[in-house]
C-alpha cells in the first residue's frame, strides 16, 4: 500500500512541474478536455466491462479550416503506475485509413473518430484489474489525458 501511494505523489508531482501537461489539461470546451488540434471525450461506457470505445476529434473538426492537413496521432491507455497498458485500435474505415488499425503514429486527416479497447494486456488475452485508468491523446506532440475505470 506504501508503493502505491509513493507512486500516486511521483505521479502527481510530475504533473506539477510539466507545464505542457497542466496546460493540456486545464482547456475546457463543453465538458471535454482540448488540447491545440485534439479534443478527447470520455470513454463510453464508463466504468466499463470488458470493453469500450473512446470518442476523438482531430483538427477543427467540423469546420476544418485546412482540410489539407494531416497530423500525427497516439492513443495510448496507462495504469495509474503510468506503465502503458495497451493501445486502442480505430473503429471503421474513415478518412482513408482502414479500421482495426493501432492509433500509434497515424497520419489522420480532421475529422471526429471513435478508437476501441478490448479491455486486455496489448498482446495477451489477459483483462486488466479493475481500477482506474488513464488515456492519453497525441495530437502532434500535445497531449490531453481523461480517466477511466475498469469495473469487474
Amino acid at each position: 500500500m506504501k508503493q502505491w501511494w509513493a507512486a500516486l505523489l511521483v505521479v502527481l508531482a510530475l504533473c506539477a512541474f510539466n507545464p505542457r501537461y497542466t496546460a493540456a489539461q486545464s482547456t475546457q470546451q463543453g465538458g471535454r478536455d482540448q488540447g491545440a488540434g485534439a479534443v478527447l471525450g470520455q470513454n463510453y461506457p464508463n466504468p466499463f466491462n470488458p470493453e469500450t470505445r473512446i470518442p476523438f476529434t482531430v483538427g477543427d473538426f467540423p469546420t476544418c479550416s485546412d482540410p489539407a492537413r494531416t497530423y500525427r496521432v497516439t492513443l495510448k491507455i496507462y495504469n495509474l503506475l503510468a506503465q502503458q497498458v495497451a493501445t486502442p485500435v480505430l473503429v471503421g474505415g474513415e478518412a482513408g485509413v482502414e479500421g482495426g488499425r493501432a492509433i500509434e503514429n497515424l497520419t489522420l486527416p480532421c475529422r471526429r473518430y471513435v478508437a476501441y479497447w478490448n479491455g486486455k494486456y496489448q498482446g495477451t488475452d489477459r483483462e486488466v484489474a479493475s481500477g482506474v485508468y488513464l488515456y492519453r491523446l497525441e495530437v502532434d506532440g500535445r497531449a490531453v489525458v481523461r480517466k477511466m475505470i475498469v469495473a469487474k
